[in-house]
């Protein structure tokens, strides 16, 4: 059997939603559906996000059991810097000391894993990453 990455699906709060499309579009997914309480983007390979606007009244902790984070890789360390500066514009911190350069993730000493991490209104925790040729 292969299997691919098909779909991740969101719940995060209605008034949120507009977070998620503003972050996930400039990142350059483009939207391929949208109703009044969600909406879909894809990718290049024809995967996709969903972010719903329906949410049960609990709280989320990426530590707890389940998903930790969501990493979405970027094609340049430039381009983690403009998601960083991006998120500085809308007052969303960098967590974890990001953003810098793991060595202990990168895949060979010529090679670097350079990463913002934050997190977003609903709690749930982001990492966009460049992972190549230093």
């Amino acid at each position: 059997m292969q299997t691919r990455f098909g779909h991740i699906q969101f719940n995060v709060q209605p008034a949120n939603l507009s977070f998620y499309k503003e972050l996930i579009t400039f990142l350059g997914w483009p939207v391929i559906m949208e109703g009044d309480d969600f909406f879909g983007v894809g990718g290049p390979t024809g995967d996709s996000l969903w972010f719903i606007g329906y949410v049960k009244p609990v709280s989320n902790d990426y530590d707890g059991p389940g998903m930790n984070h969501i990493a979405l890789a970027a094609a340049s360390q430039a381009d983690v810097d403009a998601v960083v500066a991006y998120l500085a514009d809308r007052g969303v911190p960098a967590l974890f000391e990001t953003p810098r350069h793991r060595p202990e993730f990168a895949r060979g000493p010529d090679q670097t894993y350079y990463q913002v991490m934050f997190e977003s209104p609903d709690r749930i925790l982001w990492e966009v990453v460049y992972i190549g040729p230093k």
